[in-house]
């Protein structure tokens, strides 16, 4: 019966990541018994709401949005959520969703300094600092590393910039040789309903997921063999790639933090240029045989290029201007 389903206090659930987390703790399990879970929905800034959220709930999934409210909010709701997990009578079962910490994979060289890496980077250091208790009676905390997603593909970051007039479509970015390590909306949520379903094996845990390792030069391989359309790779440098996009936008600052845009994904492009993050593909392969290769998203999403968004950042501000002035000479 619902009522004795567990309930997962989800933050982040109106977005691309959360959408996908809330079908995957929804859905069946492989048997095809109901689902033990349901969701209750809630914000990452109101504490007061936070509060009343985690109450009474099994499990709490946190996924904070740090791009739209910069690095210092971001680590300071971190923080601040987990204390009131800590607080909270009855739940068992806390995830930190995170990515790569930015500045301690490129040894905190300034060069690799990303905000919105680094926001849930730090919060995911610091929660790691405190004892999971898997315990009957216990608080246990996971934390789930992702990182770009191949959603992203379509629309945001990641997409295309430019088809040339004999059909060649070209994907333009400051990587160099580097690699991408990509992670599906959908093996994320994946991996959110596995660890609450399995608490004492991920207890005290940084489960580091992802889909593919890949460069660009694979991924217009890849976009080939899936679409027969011809593509190009054009590496760029970091100036190069924001001339992109209109003026304006690269000074533009992220949320209340001390970056702008530019530095931000100037660290960000960085990090996974000169390959500071390159995750064990095998390992997850090995829990999650199902782990979708960026060709099976393609195949699966009928993906040509540009397309609609699942992103809700995109959705709500809409896709960065392109300077089509540059973007129609790549």
């Amino acid at each position: 019966m619902s009522d004795n389903k567990k309930i997962i206090f989800l933050v982040g659930g109106t977005g691309a990541q959360g959408l996908a987390v809330i079908d995957a703790l929804l859905a069946p399990d492989a048997e095809g018994n109901a689902s033990p879970y349901t969701v209750r929905a809630g914000t990452f800034e109101d504490q007061a709401a936070i509060v009343k959220g985690l109450d009474g709930a099994y499990g709490a999934y946190i996924n904070t949005d740090g791009f739209t409210v910069g690095e210092v909010r971001e680590v300071h709701a971190g923080m601040s959520i987990f204390e009131a997990a800590k607080a909270t009578p009855g739940l068992k079962h806390y995830v930190w969703s995170s990515v790569m910490y930015g500045s301690k994979a490129g040894g905190f060289k300034p060069e690799y300094r990303s905000g919105h890496l680094n926001g849930k980077g730090l919060v995911a250091e610091w929660v790691s600092t405190h004892a999971s208790d898997a315990s009957p009676q216990g608080l246990a905390w996971s934390i789930v590393t992702a990182g770009p997603y191949t959603d992203m593909l379509p629309s945001g970051l990641l997409e295309p910039l430019n088809v040339r007039k004999d059909g060649t479509v070209v994907f333009a970015a400051p990587l160099g040789d580097g690699i991408m390590p990509l992670v599906s909306l959908k093996d994320i949520g994946w991996w959110a309903r596995y660890t609450f379903d399995h608490r004492t094996e991920t207890s005290g845990r940084d489960l580091d997921i992802v889909s593919e390792n890949i460069t660009w030069d694979d991924l217009v391989k890849t976009f080939t063999k899936v679409t027969g359309k011809p593509a190009v790779y054009v590496p760029q440098t970091i100036d190069e790639w924001f001339a992109n996009f209109h003026i304006g936008l690269s000074d533009a600052k992220i949320g209340t933090g001390s970056l702008t845009v530019k530095e931000n994904f100037a660290g960000f492009w960085a990090v996974f240029r000169d390959r500071k993050v390159v995750k064990d593909v095998e390992w997850c392969k090995s829990v999650h045989p199902g782990t979708q290769s960026v060709e099976q998203w393609m195949r699966e999403n009928n993906y040509q290029g540009k397309g609609p968004t699942s992103l809700k950042g995109v959705e709500d501000t809409g896709r960065w201007p392109v300077n089509e002035d540059v973007t129609s000479r790549l």
